[in-house]
């Protein structure tokens, strides 16, 4: 549960033990009090923090700062965080830094644009100090975890290529550009041609256990992903009531 105090805010959490963290994060948010908040809980988990009022001035510290993710509000006046989340996924000097998404708005067309466009994943105001470092700390894992494998293995399925090594998806030759997440479910999936998966157990490989999701999430990762590798072959199908799977295509 959420808990606010009599003016609406969160409150500030107290009498924790500060976790020391080489980790650091940049925050995007226009709104002093939440920023505060945000900034104060994260301190207190052990991470280094900097922080922004305005998109357009985040590029540019962001790229100083060099953080191991990015928390990016949606709803920020004069540059927007979807096109922020743009930018910054489109410049070599800092598309692999993941991106966690805090929206207000809780409309699936900005949570698939903004997956679609390079975020990991999103929060949806209100939202706990726990939840939010819950959700922190399952994205750095996951992006470590991709960072440190060194497994070589080709999937072919079609016209599809996925290199696990390398990190790269190609259809017909071309590279598609996927999240981290969404590299993810893809993999399983399709390391398992055929077999039907369940959502809660996408939802443990693509968020790793212990975290608070919710099944929707998934959804919204597969729909990304077909948006992305929209060919002539349909690769992820799905199950009514039951989950996914990745069409077998032998």
């Amino acid at each position: 549960m959420c808990i606010r105090d009599r003016h609406g805010r969160l409150p500030l959490l107290r009498n924790l033990t500060v976790i020391v963290s080489n980790e650091k994060i940049f925050i995007v948010e226009d709104e002093p009090d939440i920023l505060d908040v945000i900034s104060y809980s994260l301190n207190r988990e052990g991470f280094q923090i900097e922080s922004s009022l305005d998109g357009a001035e985040s590029i540019e510290l962001i790229q100083q700062f060099k953080p191991d993710l990015i928390l990016l509000d949606l709803m920020l006046p004069g540059m927007g965080g979807l096109d922020v989340c743009r930018h910054l996924k489109n410049d070599e000097l800092s598309k692999h830094i993941p991106i966690i998404m805090v929206t207000a708005k809780g409309e699936e067309s900005d949570i698939v644009l903004g997956l679609g466009l390079g975020a990991d994943d999103y929060i949806s105001k209100p939202f706990s100090p726990r939840e939010l470092i819950a959700r922190i700390k399952s994205v750095l894992r996951r992006s470590k975890e991709s960072d440190n494998t060194k497994r070589s293995e080709i999937i072919e399925s079609g016209a599809l290529v996925i290199d696990t090594t390398k990190h790269k998806v190609l259809l017909k030759g071309s590279e598609i550009k996927l999240t981290a997440t969404e590299f993810r479910l893809l993999t399983y999936l399709a390391s398992n041609p055929g077999q039907v998966f369940p959502r809660d157990q996408l939802l443990d490989q693509a968020f790793g256990r212990n975290t608070v999701v919710v099944d929707r999430n998934i959804d919204v990762h597969i729909r990304a992903i077909r948006k992305k590798i929209n060919a002539d072959q349909y690769y992820i199908e799905t199950v009514r009531g039951v989950g996914y799977r990745f069409r077998d295509s032998t």
